[in-house]
């Protein structure tokens, strides 16, 4: 593998953030579930009741494959299935208690783990960081 040095920013960004990633991701309450199963959950947790099709989409899955993410999620008690306040024909999904303190265990590990290693940096160093996570937010967003 190259040296950084020999790198373009693209590729020093997308190592750096992959790696980041996958440690943080490692700090969960349990190994129960999947980082998949997680997101969904997280997102659950985040922005209320959604159906099936509406986590697909936002998940960026298929409907049968967001399906078996939210049964695991169920049979886990995670999740529950409900009929629509809206159109009793639609079933949404809404996050439990116990995935309400699953989500909050699980973010509190990684806020944990990321602010040991945060207040090891200099100052300069953390207001770097502090800068590049708002152009970091920003690229992802568009």
């Amino acid at each position: 593998m190259p040296h950084p040095e020999e790198l373009d920013l693209d590729a020093l960004l997308r190592i750096a953030v992959g790696r980041l990633n996958r440690r943080i991701r490692a700090e969960k309450a349990s190994d129960d579930l999947s980082d998949g199963q997680f997101s969904v959950l997280a997102l659950l947790f985040r922005e209320g009741p959604h159906t099936v099709g509406q986590l697909a989409e936002a998940e960026r899955v298929t409907p049968p494959s967001m399906n078996r993410r939210v049964n695991a999620l169920e049979a886990g008690g995670y999740v529950t299935r409900e009929g629509s306040p809206d159109d009793g024909r639609k079933v949404v999904v809404r996050v439990t208690a116990e995935g309400e303190a699953f989500v909050t265990e699980t973010r509190r590990r990684r806020e944990q783990w990321l602010a040991k290693r945060t207040r090891e940096l200099t100052a300069a160093q953390r207001e770097t960081l502090r800068q590049a996570s708002v152009i970091m937010r920003d690229l992802a967003d568009r």
